[in-house]
């Protein structure tokens, strides 16, 4: 069976009235007997028909519209699971990504750093200290240092002086003979690979810093509460679908309608974060009075003579009798009101009691009454 919101074409929160006239103008609309050329109308007719069905009877309105809340929760449960389900799909193949490419960054540099030691140790080892005393002296240290060799060759007697780390023949080939002419200049030594590096911050920040979970969808509830329960600021307790229950206190500033969101308090689903639970206030239905806002409706009866002569008179509250003054001539448009006996406005003031009046007449005729009823009408006739 279709929505029987969408049949009858009213929203989810219509009211008793606007789903009758909207299921009149429909079956109106689609009866077989206004449309005897359409073989689909009796079909048609007969779906209008099951919609109201189930939407004139409150208590089949509500297991309808919990079996739906109670679906689109499933669904909303399943496709947040599957999005989970491919951010973290996403996340490992990425996480693998850079773990490779960092495990091919140290093995370059690693090939690079015993390649350049195989080299010129001895060069190198002298470089670094040369480096770390003099800083920017390095090139003086090393001419002076060729001088001082020279000097011992000729001391010695030796015909050719032995290769050094400096000769044009070493296995580097990383400096000019000193024969050639020129200062004696290191090659620079290999750049560090800056991407490895980057790579292995990148890492370090990922796994440093872990992103927290989802929160799950929020759930929405309705709680049924009475006039009284609002007036005392009552604890209510709800019961959840996974066979929780959730209790919470009736605060000022809350009324028929309002929205209160508790904090955690949702569906829970595995791998995210529970989701807040919206609870909407209903109000039970109550014979003497109703709710508008914060204010609080009520009806008093009144007889003829006392909507005409005026009368001081008790009317009933949530919180007792209280004595008004009905004023007179006051008709059944005539409203009093009673300021601070309503609900709590959450700003430290309270609504009002208004006492909407009607004018009622005699279980039986009398016929003084109606004879000045129809002299007031008719006139006067001798």
């Amino acid at each position: 069976m279709r929505d029987p919101y969408s049949v009858l074409g009213v929203q989810r929160n219509a009211d008793a009235d606007e789903i009758k006239a909207a299921w009149r103008s429909k079956a109106k609309s689609v009866h077989p007997d206004h449309n005897q050329s359409d073989p689909g109308a009796s079909s048609r007719f007969a779906e209008v028909g099951r919609a109201y069905e189930v939407l004139k009877d409150p208590e089949r309105r509500k297991r309808y519209d919990r079996a739906v809340d109670a679906h689109q929760t499933i669904l909303q449960q399943r496709q947040a699971a599957r999005e989970a389900a491919e951010r973290a799909k996403a996340a490992k193949a990425n996480a693998e990504k850079v773990m490779e490419e960092l495990a091919r960054a140290n093995a370059r540099r690693a090939q690079a750093q015993a390649n350049a030691k195989a080299a010129a140790p001895e060069t190198q080892a002298a470089e670094d200290m040369v480096e770390r005393i003099f800083g920017a002296a390095k090139d003086a240290g090393a001419s002076a240092d060729e001088g001082r060799t020279t000097q011992d060759s000729e001391a010695s007697g030796k015909a050719q002086p032995q290769p050094s780390s400096f000769s044009s023949g070493s296995a580097a080939g990383t400096h000019k003979n000193p024969s050639e002419g020129g200062n004696i200049a290191p090659e620079p030594r290999p750049l560090p690979v800056q991407a490895v590096d980057l790579i292995a911050s990148l890492v370090r920040r990922i796994r440093g810093v872990n992103a927290p979970p989802e929160k799950a969808p929020d759930h929405a509830v309705e709680a049924h509460v009475s006039l009284e329960e609002l007036l005392k600021q009552s604890w209510v307790a709800i019961k959840l679908p996974e066979d929780r229950e959730v209790h919470f206190r009736l605060e000022p500033g809350m009324t028929a309608g309002h929205v209160a969101r508790l904090k955690g308090q949702g569906l829970k689903v595995p791998g995210m974060l529970r989701g807040d639970l919206l609870v909407t206030l209903k109000l039970v239905t109550d014979a003497k009075f109703r709710v508008e806002g914060y204010d609080i409706h009520t009806i008093m009866p009144i007889s003829l003579e006392d909507a005409v002569l005026g009368t001081e008179t008790h009317v009933e509250t949530p919180e007792g009798p209280r004595q008004i003054t009905v004023p007179p001539w006051s008709g059944s448009d005539r409203a009093i009101e009673l300021e601070e006996l309503g609900l709590a406005d959450g700003e430290g003031n309270r609504g009002k009691l208004v006492v909407e009046l009607r004018v009622m007449l005699w279980e039986k005729p009398d016929a003084k009454v109606t004879d000045l009823m129809r002299h007031m009408r008719e006139g006067l006739y001798v």
